[in-house]
């Protein structure tokens, strides 16, 4: 994990290419004392990671982030008033190697994120836990 203590992984179901997770992001992390005071906006890449994380975990394999195709920011995710968000990826292996992740984060009804990101597996490098 990128930022330790950042959010819990509460539950996930993995089927097929898909994971489905429920996050709890941890409102009182430093990181949110700079982004924003008194106005907390969970950071963007932060959110990335998390994806990142969960395809590691479904590949059992190291990754980086080779392409961001397309990604939306479309409503901020505060932690103070919406902790709890649900990510969904679709995870397909492609013939080069590489894994094309689509998928959203959402909280109650609302569309947080939209994301389509492709993956490289790290060469000599063990899973995230």
């Amino acid at each position: 994990m990128l930022l330790p203590d950042f959010y819990t992984l509460q539950s996930y179901v993995i089927t097929n290419e898909h994971i489905t997770a429920q996050i709890r992001i941890h409102a009182f992390h430093p990181i949110f004392q700079g982004h924003f005071p008194g106005q907390p906006v969970t950071p963007g890449v932060c959110m990335l990671q998390i994806c990142k994380e969960l395809t590691e975990h479904v590949t059992r394999q190291r990754l980086r982030l080779n392409t961001c195709k397309n990604v939306k920011f479309t409503s901020p995710i505060n932690p103070l008033t919406h902790p709890e968000v649900q990510v969904k990826l679709q995870i397909k292996s492609s013939e080069d190697s590489n894994y094309l992740v689509t998928g959203s984060v959402h909280y109650e009804n609302i569309q947080a994120i939209k994301l389509s990101l492709i993956f490289t597996p790290e060469m000599y490098a063990s899973p995230s836990s």
